[in-house]
């Protein structure tokens, strides 16, 4: 309701009324009744921007609600804003919720390079003065305001003649920055900002909405205790790797990958001595040192207790395996739970296999790789087996396999 308030300047008279009484019925012979020709066009003029308000807001409704990919949604959103103010160029920064700095999202009608990677802290510059106040910055005139005339002159490649820089918030928060420059806005009617305002807000409704669709396919997909993928994604990315060296219509980088289960030796006697709590406080600690030793090009999953699994994308045998090593002489040198007042070592078992050599299918490469984390139990633990096509299995998978 409050929204609909909002667009009550910019809509026709009688628009946002459900009674029949309010409408006026057309005059005859299509004059308006007391309307000199002068007042009627005048009237006509105010009456097409109103319609043209009105089909700004339906499209950008329509953008709302029929995607929730965040990047398409704003790009629907600011092509609306673009056909109707026309600025030489604009830019909307979003804002990073882990380190609270605007970085750039969009932009047209400058070179992309030359923001890729430009981070801008709360209250520096225009757009981080707004983003930390909440309010907008408008000057529809550089040349009639000394302090940005001055700005301008100092600054001839901006080539600065208008700006409007508003906040995109939801509730209390400030989740981006839209910034035009040159839109003639001098030229706009009066109620231009406050039209541009109600479209941020728009914007504020689809941003918020696809992070809490962002946030819920990311909670449904990662173990909460560990921070790693879950059992479930593993089996989604599996297909996706075997779909993508499958498909005749997609050319991978390379056809393999390297599948490596792995679990921590003697993890049950650490629940055992010091309480689940600190078992649990122990896995995720683990769950830091794989995200940083495997990297962001590959993925960690909790299979389930202290088991766990790497997926090793492109990664032949014999990368794999010194990608597994690394691993494993990173858990031994590492002294985990220090900030709890001891200190745990740990020594792990690992079992690696590759496809499609090992496994043709996504239930044969789990399988051969999970028996190869068995293969590396039997010869002592703290290793890392490594499946031989060349070579008969060295022992079945033991009967409480998940896989046997």
């Amino acid at each position: 309701m409050a929204l609909m308030q909002k667009l009550r300047p910019f809509l026709p008279s009688g628009a946002l009324s459900s009674r029949r009484s309010d409408v006026s019925p057309a005059p005859a012979g299509g004059q308006t009744v007391g309307m000199s020709v002068r007042e009627k066009r005048k009237f006509e003029t105010v009456d097409h921007r109103q319609l043209d308000h009105l089909r700004v807001f339906h499209d950008v409704a329509r953008a709302l609600t029929s995607n929730l990919e965040l990047e398409p949604l704003l790009r629907a959103i600011m092509s609306q804003m673009e056909d109707f103010f026309g600025p030489e160029q604009w830019s909307l920064l979003m804002v990073d919720e882990e380190t609270q700095e605007l970085y750039y999202a969009l932009s047209v009608g400058v070179d992309d390079s030359q923001f890729r990677g430009v981070r801008i802290a709360r209250g520096q510059g225009i757009a981080g003065w707004v983003a930390a106040s909440g309010n907008a910055l408008v000057v529809p005139d550089v040349s009639k305001d000394a302090d940005w005339s001055r700005f301008a002159a100092a600054h001839p490649e901006l080539n600065m003649h208008s700006i409007a820089c508003l906040p995109i918030r939801h509730g209390d928060r400030t989740l981006g920055v839209l910034q035009l420059n040159n839109s003639h806005l001098d030229r706009l009617p009066d109620n231009a900002i406050s039209f541009l305002r109600v479209l941020c807000d728009y914007a504020a409704i689809g941003l918020e909405n696809a992070r809490q669709v962002k946030l819920i396919h990311h909670l449904s997909i990662t173990d909460d205790c560990t921070g790693l993928f879950n059992a479930r994604y593993l089996y989604t990315l599996l297909e996706q790797e075997i779909a993508a060296a499958r498909s005749p219509h997609v050319v991978p980088i390379k056809q393999h990958f390297s599948l490596v289960f792995f679990d921590l030796d003697r993890f049950k006697s650490v629940n055992d001595t010091h309480g689940h709590l600190v078992g649990s406080r122990l896995l995720q600690e683990v769950g830091g040192v794989i995200k940083r030793t495997i990297g962001p090009d590959h993925a960690g999953f909790r299979y389930g207790g202290d088991e766990f699994v790497l997926l090793l994308r492109g990664l032949d045998k014999p990368e794999a395996t010194a990608l597994a090593h690394t691993l494993r002489d990173t858990l031994n040198a590492t002294d985990f739970l220090t900030g709890a007042a001891m200190t745990l070592k740990l020594t792990a078992s690992f079992g690696l296999a590759t496809f499609p050599q090992d496994g043709p299918d996504m239930h044969g490469i789990i399988r051969a790789s999970d028996t190869m984390m068995y293969v590396a139990k039997a010869q002592g633990r703290d290793c890392v087996a490594v499946a031989d096509t060349s070579q008969p299995m060295p022992m079945p998978p033991p009967k409480n396999s998940r896989h046997s």
